[in-house]
């Protein structure tokens, strides 16, 4: 019961390969991202013993997958594996046997080749507005636009010039 109770102020991506269970899941969820190898087995298994989810576990996980599949998760601590997860939405990417870090470290590398203040300005406004009703958020969200203004100028000038047509320039 630490740093999960924080949110952190950029984006992260959790690298997971093999088991990702009890407290280890509740670290992934904590993160944006999740890349998993295929073989990689996710769940709650401390059910069985009474445990209970202390760092987020209850709501991160029904915030990424919905209410119904998170509550088949956290109340039968079924484990489910890779494709099952990325299924649903718990997993953003499944790749390959020991390519997780790479893929983890080139979505990072790609991420970080976007104007960094408008990219914090919309992952604060979807995480922020995730509680709050529609007018809300949408209000919240138009609050962001006069901070990053000159960014998004600047990148419209860019593109205008032609800049990442056809691809170019499209990160991930």
């Amino acid at each position: 019961m630490g740093f999960t109770r924080l949110t952190p102020s950029k984006p992260t991506i959790a690298a997971i390969s093999g088991f990702c269970l009890a407290g280890g899941l509740e670290i992934a969820l904590w993160c944006d991202l999740r890349i998993a190898t295929e073989s990689s087995v996710l769940g709650y298994p401390e059910r069985r013993w009474g445990v209970p989810l202390i760092d987020g576990g209850t709501q991160r996980l029904p915030r990424i997958v919905g209410l119904g599949r998170a509550l088949d998760l956290i109340l039968t601590g079924r484990m489910i594996d890779a494709h099952e997860a990325l299924s649903m939405g718990l997993l953003t990417e499944v790749v390959a046997p020991g390519a997780h870090l790479e893929r983890a470290l080139a979505l990072a590398e790609s991420l970080s080749r976007f104007p960094l203040r408008t990219m914090l300005a919309d992952r604060r406004a979807a995480i922020e507005g995730l509680g709050m009703t529609l007018q809300e958020g949408l209000a919240l969200e138009s609050r962001a636009g006069p901070e990053v203004y000159g960014d998004a100028l600047a990148g419209a000038q860019r593109f205008a010039g032609g800049e990442g047509r056809g691809g170019a320039g499209a990160g991930a």
